[in-house]
């Protein structure tokens, strides 16, 4: 997985998703780690994952906090905190 930057974020957080392929979001603060299957990232309202197929980075705005993915989007998941997101992750390698 790869780590990417914080940016600054506006006080919002919307998630838009087109044909369940394409997906626009504001109020990302940071991308912690991302693949073709997953996307975890921190938002003004928690931790989110994003899982799918042939996701892929389309564009991000660090500082505004926007980022836009495509591929097929199997689900999303919010955590509340940071400690709950890194658990999953860690859970998940060890299965």
């Amino acid at each position: 997985m790869e780590k990417i930057i914080d940016s600054i974020v506006t006080s919002t957080h919307d998630i838009k998703i087109s044909d369940r392929s394409q997906i626009y979001m504001t109020g990302i603060k940071k991308i912690t780690s991302f693949d073709n299957e997953e996307f975890l990232m921190d938002t003004n309202l928690g931790i989110l994952l994003l899982k799918g197929e042939g996701l892929e980075l389309v564009k991000l705005d660090t500082h505004d906090g926007n980022v836009s993915i495509k591929g097929k989007v199997n689900s999303i998941a919010y955590t509340e905190s940071r400690e709950s997101g890194k658990e999953s992750i860690i859970s998940k390698l060890f299965k």
